[in-house]
């Protein structure tokens, strides 16, 4: 844990915290995942009836999981909290130099599953996936099963690509037209580099990434990640996976239909309801909570609310 994770949890007691990294090996080649782990998983593995383990897939892709380290506040009450950056993410292994043939989203899978495998929690386990890690959950459930999967939080994720751009194009006609403005010409001339671009796109995101001003230091962290490593941004994006624009799933959703799932967004979330509502109507034991305070992140946002809910969830 780094000077900035210790400052920001230091007033509040949480369960044991340990870091740990994992080898994952990928045909003769030996990666390392970095985890984070809040609670005791001998405990959980010992009454997996009343203390089930929760694995937590970050966003991007290429984030770091600081950003979600305030799901520490869960494991008191319903179990231990795993926390990991994936492949080519904050501590984890870099992939600078992979591409589209290495990264994919069965690399992710892969490395999700040797994680579950590495703590022995196969048999029984939580899932909670935000943003693309949502969709990596939702890909590991469609492509695997799942089958020791006891609940699964679905937060702020996509059914398709195209319902999210279209979401996304929507709500920009909502910025101050020279904001809009700056977004087109950048975009258009490939200048996203610019400081121009990078301020527009600021108030983007506090309106509709997290709407809490300045960031969080650790929200903050894990964009500057991404900023500094963005190649599985640009390779799961850009490449063949079509994240950017062709992903869908929603014609397999009904492969997800025996998970019980508690579905999130947020009223100014770019996760839309029109993004997310085909998942409510393809899983059969589904409740769909959307937050009235938060954008894309009431794990932050709305804080004690999301805590309440999700552990009532997860302990159920």
């Amino acid at each position: 844990m780094t000077q900035g994770c210790a400052r920001f949890y230091k007033a509040t007691l949480f369960p044991p915290m340990t870091t740990h990294r994992v080898p994952f090996v990928v045909g003769d080649e030996c990666f390392e995942t970095f985890v984070t782990l809040f609670g005791n998983l001998n405990s959980a593995t010992d009454s997996p009836s009343h203390s089930t383990p929760t694995v937590v897939l970050h966003g991007g892709p290429g984030l770091s999981h600081d950003y979600l380290l305030p799901l520490a506040d869960l494991a008191p009450s319903t179990g231990p909290i795993i926390l990991y950056d994936q492949l080519g993410s904050g501590q984890s292994s870099s992939l600078v130099g992979r591409g589209a043939k290495f990264i994919n989203i069965e690399l992710f899978i892969r490395e999700l599953e040797n994680l579950l495998a590495f703590f022995n929690i196969s048999s029984r386990y939580n899932l909670i996936g935000h943003s693309w890690g949502a969709t990596l959950a939702n890909e590991f459930i469609v492509r695997r099963g799942a089958s020791g999967l006891h609940r699964y939080v679905l937060q702020n994720g996509l059914a398709s690509a195209a319902l999210r751009n279209n979401a996304i194009a929507a709500l920009r006609k909502g910025l101050p037209e020279d904001i809009q403005m700056t977004l087109q010409t950048c975009e258009a001339s490939g200048a996203t580099d610019t400081q121009a671009y990078t301020d527009a796109m600021d108030i983007w995101y506090h309106r509709h990434s997290c709407r809490i001003n300045p960031f969080p230091p650790e929200l903050q962290r894990s964009f500057d990640a991404r900023l500094n490593d963005p190649t599985v941004w640009d390779v799961i994006r850009s490449g063949p996976e079509q994240m950017g624009s062709g992903w869908d799933i929603r014609d397999k959703i009904h492969l997800m239909r025996h998970v019980p799932t508690l579905l999130i967004n947020g009223e100014f979330d770019y996760m839309t309801d029109e993004v997310v509502k085909p998942f409510f109507f393809g899983i059969d034991k589904i409740k769909w909570v959307k937050f009235p305070e938060s954008s894309h992140m009431p794990h932050i946002e709305e804080r004690e609310s999301y805590m309440s809910i999700v552990g009532d969830f997860l302990k159920d």
